[in-house]
Parts: C-alpha cells; sequence; structure tokens
C-alpha cells in the first residue's frame, strides 16, 4: 500500500513537501518514483529514487527545483518542490516497482507496480 499526502494550493515560487509511505511489501520494492498528471495530459514521470543506493532520477523540467529523498528505516520518500510553478499543477502519484530501470529511466511501469491515490498540487496566485 502506498499514500501519498502533502499536497496543497501553493503560490508560484511557493514549496511543497510530499511524502509517499509504503507498507505491506516493501522488500520486493527497488525503486519508487514519483508520477503526474494535469487535466487533459497523460500521465508522466518526475522523479524517482532506487531505494537501495539512494540513487535519484529528475525529469529534465524538474531538475535543480525538486529533491527527491528516502528514509527506510520509515519507508517513505519524500519529494520536495521549491520554486513551484503553474505549470507544476497536477495530481501527483507515488508508485513502487521491483525493477529500478523501467521505472526511472523510462518512466514506464508495469502490472507489477503499485500505485498510490494522489495528491493535488495546484500552484496559482
Amino acid at each position: 500500500q502506498l499514500v501519498e499526502s502533502g499536497g496543497g494550493l501553493v503560490q508560484p515560487g511557493g514549496s511543497l513537501r510530499l511524502s509517499c509511505s509504503v507498507s505491506g511489501f516493501t522488500a520486493d520494492v527497488y525503486a519508487i518514483g514519483w508520477f503526474r498528471q494535469a487535466p487533459g495530459k497523460e500521465r508522466e514521470g518526475v522523479s524517482c529514487i532506487r531505494r537501495s543506493d539512494g540513487t535519484t532520477y529528475y525529469t529534465d523540467s524538474v531538475k535543480g527545483r525538486f529533491t527527491v529523498s528516502r528514509d527506510n528505516a520509515k519507508n517513505t520518500v519524500y519529494l520536495q518542490m521549491n520554486s513551484l510553478k503553474p505549470e507544476d499543477t497536477a495530481v501527483y502519484y507515488c508508485a513502487a516497482a521491483p525493477t529500478v530501470y523501467r521505472l526511472c529511466v523510462l518512466w514506464s511501469w508495469g502490472m507489477d507496480a503499485s500505485w498510490g491515490q494522489g495528491t493535488q498540487v495546484t500552484v496559482s496566485s
């Protein structure tokens, strides 16, 4: 089970920190990724982290603004989002998968991926 939290309404230039709590199947999880989906658009990969050594991955549009981190003791992954822009507005989902390459490099997933319910992030003045 994955549960996201931390979304909300923020002004452009502001910050939010999202959390993704993972439970129930942590032994099979090798990668946890953050994806987002804006109205009328496809779901896109934002950031990802390899659970074993903390290697991080980012899509170009968020590099330098977003930071992903993990706390394995708490089975939680965080996404710190700074300098937020209106185009960051979307529902943000976390996903857990047993393969790093597919989730974190290809920004793709298969039937073996698990998803949270999503949390809304709105960037607006």
